[in-house]
């Protein structure tokens, strides 16, 4: 109650200040894609079309570096919307943390926690707290209901990670049912999602907004797009998939372009991103290695455009790696709001490097999921194995330099990206001295931020079953 009222009274305040003309606040649009990987936009790759996107680069600035603060689809939400690791929330995963065959399973992974809690202080309430008008549209997946976390309209979103009831009307179930008898069979989400994002940029658009557009795309169950799929046919490995690809980019382009209709564009800072790497066997993520739920770059690499007219310059590129948790920094900046004092931050401002002024600080990025992930599609996943896309580790980058370390066996993995973009060559042997370094920094990292490190063997460990498992799927992979 303490929190829900000092927000409504600061919003009050600022909302008193505008009526007696204080320069209005920037809007903040943010646009998170859902499984779509760094290759999979055009701009870095000729097999998709993304127009809407390719502009938003051409008109702003493109991160060659960006991260997700996670490889899969909540705990990476979690980390963008708290701003914080997934250490602190304790949201390693989708549903529970043992995943996989219990006997491929070497020992016992960490709880998981589902979804943010109300207390978590989100990026949502820091805006809203600022004086912002706040919608949510699309996936949410940090809990039943985003009105209670920050936003003031929630359309669509509750504790589902894809897309129930499919993608287009009429919807058999889930949040979005209400739109059967509004629109002809037929409609895609994106269109109705889209239509209502719009809908509230007419309503607020003498005030500052929050949007936060999170269309399930395209996250499975893929569906083909009619009137698009077709020019794909007999051109691409995976038509369906492309076809939502250019879908969800003409939903980007209805979007930003009714910002320039309503005058709202050199106001506006536009984010779009996506909350994690493609899947390696839908879509190759080379030369990146593997894919969703990987800690390989193919896995954690993303996506990241920004553009805001007259603040960040048309065309220009950032080599900084930044990630997801640094949306939070920034957009309490750009929206100059106040935050708890007792609220950690992990992330950092990226505004200097938005606006390539003032300095920004050298940093480690770090990841850490005490966790199993099981393996979509077997060796086609370009994991380390093929029954899982990841075992439990921590994950760190400093400069050109990556380290994995793995609990299961202690396993220390060391990856030079200027020279190995691909992660095949395990340096750790040839290095030990680098390695040791990186990994004390590691160890070190840990204890500040209380991140949980399993230690307690799995009973029904079968090592022999592990190893039978193992070679049928690398004879199911050869007879492909």
């Amino acid at each position: 109650m303490i929190k829900k009222t000092t927000t409504l009274l600061a919003g009050l305040l600022v909302a008193l200040s505008g009526a007696v003309g204080a320069v209005k606040q920037p809007n903040i649009l943010y646009i998170n894609a859902d499984d779509l990987g760094v290759m999979d936009v055009g701009y870095n790759s000729d097999r998709y079309i993304t127009p809407n996107i390719d502009r938003l680069a051409e008109q702003g600035m493109r991160f060659t570096e960006a991260y997700a603060p996670a490889a899969n689809c909540a705990p990476s939400r979690a980390c963008v919307f708290s701003g914080q690791f997934t250490t602190r929330h304790g949201v390693y995963t989708v549903t529970n943390s043992d995943r996989g065959d219990a006997k491929h399973r070497r020992i016992i992974p960490t709880k998981n926690t589902l979804y943010l809690t109300d207390e978590d202080f989100t990026i949502a309430e820091a805006l809203k707290s600022a004086g912002y008008a706040t919608i949510h549209l699309g996936k949410w997946h940090l809990g039943e209901d985003a009105t209670t976390q920050g936003f003031d309209v929630n359309i669509a979103g509750d504790t589902k990670g894809g897309p129930d009831g499919g993608y287009f009307t009429p919807f058999p179930k889930g949040t979005m049912t209400g739109y059967n008898d509004k629109y002809p069979t037929g409609t895609h989400r994106v269109d109705i999602l889209s239509d209502e994002a719009i809908a509230f940029m007419r309503r607020h658009k003498q005030e500052p907004m929050f949007i936060h557009m999170a269309w399930f795309s395209i996250h499975t169950r893929l569906e083909p797009v009619p009137g698009l799929v077709e020019k794909y046919m007999g051109k691409h490995e995976n038509p369906t998939y492309a076809s939502m690809i250019e879908k969800m980019d003409q939903g980007v382009g209805r979007i930003v372009d009714e910002l320039d209709r309503l005058g709202l564009a050199e106001n506006t800072l536009v984010v779009f991103c996506s909350d994690n790497g493609g899947i390696a066997a839908q879509s190759t993520q080379a030369p990146y290695r593997a894919g969703k739920g990987s800690y390989f770059e193919g896995g954690v690499r993303v996506p990241l455009v920004a553009r805001w007219p007259g603040m960040i310059k048309a065309g220009s590129i950032c080599d900084t790696p930044v990630t997801g948790l640094d949306f939070f920094p920034t957009f309490s900046a750009v929206a100059k709001a106040s935050l708890p004092k007792d609220k950690v931050l992990d992330g950092d401002n990226i505004l200097p490097l938005m606006r390539n002024k003032g300095d920004f600080p050298e940093r480690t990025l770090f990841w850490h999921f005490p966790i199993y992930l099981q393996k979509y599609n077997g060796v086609q996943d370009r994991s380390h194995d093929p029954l899982f896309r990841t075992r439990p580790g921590t994950i760190m980058r400093q400069g050109e330099w990556k380290l994995h370390e793995y609990f299961e066996d202690g396993r220390i993995e060391l990856y030079n990206l200027a020279g190995d973009i691909g992660e095949e060559k395990n340096l750790a042997q040839s290095m030990p001295e680098k390695a040791n370094e990186l990994h004390r920094q590691m160890v070190q990292w840990r204890r500040q931020v209380k991140a949980p490190v399993p230690t307690e063997r799995n009973p029904q460990f079968d090592a022999k079953a592990e190893a039978k498992a193992i070679r049928e799927q690398i004879m199911k992979a050869k007879k492909k």
